[in-house]
């Protein structure tokens, strides 16, 4: 080796080793980086956001059935998102009943889609809590890190540390201070906050983000999230307003017309297609949020709640960022389309089984049973909405008590006070009355203002004691209701008709002529949607439907 080469070589020795020893006394931190970026260790994008810990996800789809196939649709593209920023399964756990994919009435087995034109977003999606396994103590257990609590599955939990950073999304039907799950009891509001409250007493987190879609999401947080233990919540609707469906058959765009249930719901539709096809590195929690709120303007509000100073961290801290689009800017409408509004979450089963009825071929086995499916529903919707009405005026009487059973609370305030008689109150009447189902939930509100005002005998009928007297009210409750008028003594004196002023030939013309469509829509949708089927078997509430 010549003089010249060592000269050169000797120098760059020592360059190389002030570096190594500067590099070791810098602090050490462990550093996410997506599997894409492994190769890249001697370098780091100047748009990339460091993130000390790990990242988790919770992912729970809270229904089952076909007719409820969105919400799976959900979850599972859901995964893909995250699977594609970089976070590893082993980070993901995912409850799904798992009834969908090979249903015999999925057109396409083994495939979920959650867009019309879009692929399959079930494949590679972990199973860790399938079936009756889809439950809220399984759900509360792993959202603890409770592995000792759990009943079957895979056992995988949020093992998170104190540098970590979690995000929930959760999809189902809900209610006034609840969601569903497959099965009972249901996901109230106090016991999913306390236990949010518990892992932040336990430091085993940074900050988690919760995604909710459900109708009266708002009412899970409303007044109860507090603002100081590093959660920040987005949900859906607010606290008493439906949230919605979309890529439904009929509506816009329109669906694969082999698909007779909607693919989608509105809020999570606009916050995974944001996320699609933009750089998560730069855009924030609060630019989503924003985002998304105008895009499902059309069918709810979207709300945020708890500790709202977090919207400022970019969505690659939660749930990382396809490399893909990195070169991405983020806009408001970036690539995404609108939607036309649809059904409310509750009626999605009733489009499913109407889809299924219009399609039957006429008086086939297939017909008569959508047909059946049908008028069951709506009956038992009838019959809720009936023992609901009934009760209000047991308790509070017929004037009063429409008012109470349906008042809201002003912003700010939770659903009830006392958490403990909503649930008892609850559950004696699913005993009684049965399952509230997707539909009765909306109901919760009724049987929280119950447990707020307390359960008073009428004012001006005194207390209902014993079997007997209950059944005499009841009885004669109905009697006045639907019951023949009193007799009265009233008559007309036919001999003074001429000087009552008689209808003119134009007043008959107008009078006899037949009843135009617009005519017969407006009597339709002022009758009561619950009340006695016509000759058809059919309640108003289909026609008002469909």
């Amino acid at each position: 080796m010549s003089m010249m080469a060592s000269s050169r070589i000797l120098p760059l020795a020592l360059l190389l080793s002030v570096l190594s020893v500067a590099q070791a006394r810098l602090p050490s931190q462990t550093i996410i980086r997506l599997p894409s970026q492994q190769h890249e260790a001697a370098g780091q994008a100047e748009n990339e956001v460091p993130v000390v810990g790990t990242r988790w996800a919770v992912l729970v789809a809270g229904s089952k059935e076909y007719y409820n196939y969105r919400h799976q649709a959900d979850i599972c593209h859901a995964y893909q998102i995250l699977s594609k920023g970089g976070l590893r399964d082993e980070n993901i756990v995912v409850f799904m009943y798992d009834d969908i994919a090979n249903h015999p009435e999925n057109p396409r087995p083994g495939v979920i889609i959650n867009h019309p034109q879009g692929g399959d977003v079930y494949n590679g999606v972990p199973k860790d809590y399938t079936g009756e396994e889809v439950n809220v103590n399984n759900f509360l257990a792993v959202l603890l890190g409770n592995k000792t609590a759990l009943s079957g599955g895979s056992g995988k939990v949020v093992d998170s540390g104190p540098n970590d950073h979690i995000f929930v999304f959760y999809s189902d039907h809900g209610g006034p201070g609840v969601i569903g799950m497959p099965t009972k009891p249901y996901v109230y509001a106090n016991d999913l906050v306390d236990t949010l409250k518990k892992k932040h007493a336990a430091g085993s987190y940074k900050s988690l983000v919760f995604y909710l879609e459900a109708c009266d999401a708002g009412s899970m947080f409303e007044g109860i999230l507090p603002d100081d233990i590093g959660v920040y919540a987005i949900t859906a609707s607010g606290a008493d307003e439906g949230s919605w469906p979309t890529y439904c058959p009929g509506g816009y765009p329109s669906i694969p017309p082999e698909y007779d249930t909607c693919l989608g719901d509105f809020f999570s539709i606009a916050w995974m297609e944001d996320s699609d096809v933009n750089n998560l590195r730069t855009e924030s929690l609060e630019e989503q949020y924003n985002a998304v709120k105008k895009r499902v303007a059309i069918g709810s509000h979207v709300m945020q709640y708890g500790s709202l100073d977090l919207n400022v961290e970019p969505l690659f801290t939660y749930i990382g960022s396809n490399s893909a689009n990195d070169n991405t800017t983020f806009v408001e409408d970036n690539s995404v389309s609108s939607f036309s509004r649809a059904s409310n979450q509750r009626d999605a089963d009733l489009i499913y089984f109407w889809q299924k009825y219009r399609k039957s071929t006429e008086d086939s086995p297939e017909k008569n049973d959508a047909r059946k499916q049908l008028l069951e529903i709506m009956e038992h919707r009838s019959h809720l909405d009936n023992s609901m009405e009934l009760i209000g005026n047991l308790l509070f009487g017929s004037s009063k008590g429409p008012i109470i059973l349906k008042a809201t609370r002003e912003a700010g305030v939770p659903l009830v006070d006392d958490w403990s008689c909503l649930k008892s109150t609850v559950c004696a009447f699913e005993s009684h009355c049965g399952s509230l189902a997707q539909y009765g939930m909306k109901h919760m509100l009724s049987f929280a203002n119950i447990c707020n005002t307390g359960i008073h005998p009428k004012e001006d009928e005194g207390m209902i004691e014993g079997q007997e007297h209950l059944k005499s009210y009841i009885t004669s409750y109905y009697k006045s209701l639907f019951g023949a008028p009193e007799e009265n003594s009233f008559s007309m004196d036919e001999s003074q008709a001429s000087d009552i002023p008689q209808v003119s030939d134009e007043e008959n013309c107008f009078l006899t002529a037949s009843y135009t469509e617009e005519e017969v829509k407006k009597a339709v949708f002022q009758m009561e949607h619950n009340k006695a089927p016509g000759p058809d078997g059919f309640p108003a509430e289909f026609y008002q439907k469909f």
